[in-house]
C-alpha cells in the first residue's frame, strides 16, 4: 500500500459520509458550532476531495475514452455487447440511460458535499482560506458537468427540499467558474508535498483555469453547434501563458519520471513523488477503491498465465476496449518511450515486479497471441455463415448487424485492435474486485507545457525565452522521441497531446477544441449503422434519472425530449 494513501485515508475515516443523488436536497449541519482544529477541517474535507473516486475510476473514463479516437468499444458474439452501451459511445449514438453517461448525479453530490462543508465552517462568515479548498473542488466538479453536459446549475449554496434548481447557460457557468478560481487561487496552499497530494492547491486551481481558458471559445459559443475550430478566437491566450508561467516558474514540478522514465508515472506505485502530477486522484486497491482502467484494456483471455507476469489475476478481464487504428498510428516515433505502453503485434510478457517487458512472448493454448491493428467486424448472413468486414472498407460493406461492433468470440475476435499496459496491474490489486492502486493524473506539468505551446501557436506572446518549439521539444526530449526543427503546427500539437496524454480523459476535450470530434475515426464512420455526426453530440445527453428528478429541465438538443 502506498504511504501517501495511508495519510489521506486516516483523515477520511471520520469524514462526512452523506451523499445525495438529487439536486434538491435538504441539508443538515453536522455541528452547531464547527470545530476549527486542523484535524476537524481535514476530516470534513476528505470526503469532498475523494468523492469522485468511483466515477473517475470507471464511468467518466468510459464516456471520455470511447467517444474519442482513442478506443473502440467492441463485443464478442454478445459477450460485452451489454445492450450496446460501449458501441453507442464509440458511434456517438449516446443514450440517456447509458451507464457511460450516468455519472451526473454523482458529480452534483460532490458539489453538495462541498457546500455542506462550507456551511458547517461558517458560510459567508468562514475564514476564506479555510473554505478555499472546498470552493476549488466545487468549481472542479461544476467544470466536469459544464464540459460534459453544457448548461449546468450553478450550485453555489445548499438548496431546500422544494426549491427548484435551474440550469444556467454554459457561458454563464464558465464565467462563474472563472470568477471562483481567480478569487481563491491566492488563498490556496502553494506547498506541493505528501500533505497536499490529491488535494486542491494553488497550482491545481491554475491548471483548471488553464483548461477553462484554452476551451473558452467552445464554452462561450452561442450554441454547442456554433463553435468553429477554424475560426478559433480567444481573448484569454495571454492569460493562459501567464498561468502556465506561474506553474512552470514555481519550480515545484518537472517532467522527470524517475529512473524508469515515462512509464513509471502510471505504475501501481506512483504517488506524490511523481513531480509531473499537479493534481491526481489517489487510489488503493484495498483502502481507496474504484480505479478500474486496466480491465477493459486487457486481452480477453489474459487472466491466467497473464502477460503481467503472474499465474492468475484472480478475476476475469474484459478486453472490450481496442485502440482505434488512427490512435495506434500515433505511437510510431523512433525511440519514443511512450510506445512501450502499447501492446502491438505479438504480446510480450512482463516482469511482475519491475514491470519491464521481457523477450518472452505471451501464448494462449500454446500459440503466440498476435494483435491486429486493423479491426475486423463479424457479421452473419441469412444462412448463418460468418463473414468479416475490415475497417476502412467501402460503407456499403457494413451490414446493419455490425452496429454492436462484434469481432467474434474466438482468438481472432479477441485480438482485433491494439491494447495498453499504461496503467499496469499487479495481482494483489486485481484480486480485490478488479480494483487497482494506480493513482489517476488529472492535471500534469506536461500538459501545461503543451498548452502554453498551443496558446503561443494560436497567437499568444512567447515569454521567458520559451517558444512553442522549445516547449514542444521538452516533451519530445524527455520521452526519447525525435525533436522538431520548426514551430509545431496545430495538427502536430494535437498528435503530441494524443501520445503524451493518452488514456487520461482529455482526448474528447481536445478533439472538440481542435475540430476533429465529428471526423471519421474508429468505426465512427459516415454510412456506418447508427453512427452520428451531429455537432450536438459534443455534449452528452442529460441522464434520464436526472430529468425525472428535475421535470422542468429540457433534454440537450439532439437527444429527444
Amino acid at each position: 500500500m502506498k504511504a501517501n494513501i495511508k495519510l489521506l485515508i486516516a483523515a477520511g475515516m471520520v469524514a462526512l459520509t452523506t451523499s445525495c443523488t438529487d439536486l434538491d436536497v435538504t441539508p443538515e449541519a453536522q455541528f452547531t458550532e464547527y470545530p476549527t482544529s486542523e484535524e476537524a477541517i481535514e476530516a470534513q474535507m476528505a470526503d469532498v476531495y475523494f468523492h469522485l473516486r468511483t466515477t473517475l475510476g470507471r464511468r467518466y473514463m468510459e464516456a471520455q475514452a470511447l467517444s474519442s479516437d482513442e478506443w473502440v468499444g467492441i463485443s464478442f458474439d454478445g459477450d460485452y455487447a451489454d445492450g450496446g452501451v460501449y458501441a453507442q459511445c464509440s458511434l456517438h449514438n449516446f443514450d440517456a440511460t447509458s451507464p457511460c453517461t450516468g455519472w451526473y448525479s454523482e458529480v452534483t453530490a460532490g458539489i453538495t458535499k462541498a457546500n455542506r462543508v462550507i456551511m458547517n465552517m461558517g458560510g459567508d462568515n468562514a475564514d476564506p482560506e479555510n473554505i478555499a479548498p472546498a470552493r476549488a473542488m466545487r468549481a472542479y466538479y461544476t467544470w466536469i458537468l459544464m464540459d460534459g453536459f453544457g448548461d449546468t446549475p450553478i450550485l453555489d449554496r445548499l438548496y431546500g427540499e422544494d426549491e427548484a434548481v435551474a440550469r444556467a447557460p454554459r457561458a454563464e457557468v464558465a464565467q462563474w467558474i472563472e470568477s471562483e478560481l481567480k478569487e481563491i487561487i491566492p488563498l490556496l496552499p502553494d506547498n506541493v508535498d505528501v500533505s497536499t497530494y490529491g488535494k486542491p492547491t494553488r497550482y491545481m486551481a491554475e491548471a483548471l483555469l488553464v483548461k477553462l481558458y484554452i476551451n473558452w471559445p467552445v464554452y462561450t459559443a452561442s450554441d454547442v453547434t456554433a463553435y468553429d475550430a477554424a475560426a478559433y478566437s480567444n481573448p484569454h491566450l495571454n492569460d493562459i501563458v501567464q498561468l502556465c508561467d506561474d506553474i512552470i516558474q514555481s519550480g515545484k514540478f518537472s517532467l522527470d519520471g524517475g529512473a524508469s522514465g515515462y512509464r513509471s508515472k502510471f505504475w501501481p506505485n506512483n504517488g506524490a513523488h511523481i513531480k509531473d502530477f499537479i493534481y491526481a486522484m489517489p487510489y488503493d486497491a484495498i483502502t481507496a477503491q474504484g480505479f478500474q482502467y486496466c480491465r477493459p484494456r486487457i486481452w480477453r483471455q489474459a487472466r491466467k498465465d497473464s502477460y503481467f507476469g503472474c499465474s492468475d489475476l484472480g478475476q476475469s478481464v474484459g478486453g472490450n476496449f481496442s485502440m482505434t487504428p488512427e490512435m495506434a498510428d500515433l505511437f510510431c516515433l523512433e525511440g519514443d518511450e511512450r510506445n512501450d505502453n502499447i501492446l502491438m503485434g505479438d504480446i510480450h510478457m512482463y516482469d511482475g515486479t519491475t514491470f519491464a517487458k521481457t523477450d518472452n512472448l505471451f501464448t494462449y493454448n500454446g500459440e503466440v497471441v498476435h494483435l491486429d491493428k486493423t479491426i475486423r467486424l463479424k457479421w452473419t448472413d441469412a444462412d448463418n455463415n460468418a463473414h468479416y468486414v475490415e475497417y476502412g472498407s467501402p460503407m456499403t460493406d457494413y451490414p446493419a448487424d455490425c452496429a454492436m461492433l462484434n469481432t467474434g468470440k474466438d482468438v481472432k475476435g479477441w485480438s482485433q485492435g491494439y491494447k495498453s499496459v499504461k496503467y499496469f496491474v499487479i495481482p494483489d490489486d486485481f484480486k480485490n474486485g478488479r480494483n487497482q492502486s494506480n493513482d489517476l493524473p488529472i492535471f500534469r506539468f506536461a500538459d501545461i507545457l503543451l498548452t502554453k505551446a498551443e496558446a503561443i501557436v494560436r497567437g499568444a506572446n512567447a515569454t521567458n525565452g520559451e517558444t512553442a518549439q522549445s516547449l514542444f521539444n521538452q516533451i519530445r526530449t524527455y520521452a526519447g522521441a525525435p525533436t522538431l526543427d520548426h514551430e509545431p503546427s496545430l495538427q502536430e500539437l494535437l498528435d503530441e497531446r494524443g501520445r503524451e496524454l493518452f488514456d487520461e480523459n482529455w482526448r474528447r476535450n481536445d478533439m472538440i477544441r481542435f475540430g476533429t470530434f465529428e471526423s471519421e475515426y474508429g468505426f465512427h464512420l459516415k454510412g456506418f449503422p447508427t453512427a452520428r455526426f451531429d455537432k450536438e453530440c459534443r455534449l452528452f445527453p442529460i441522464p434520464q434519472d436526472v430529468l425525472n428528478s428535475n421535470t422542468h429541465w429540457q433534454q440537450n438538443a439532439g437527444y429527444g425530449k
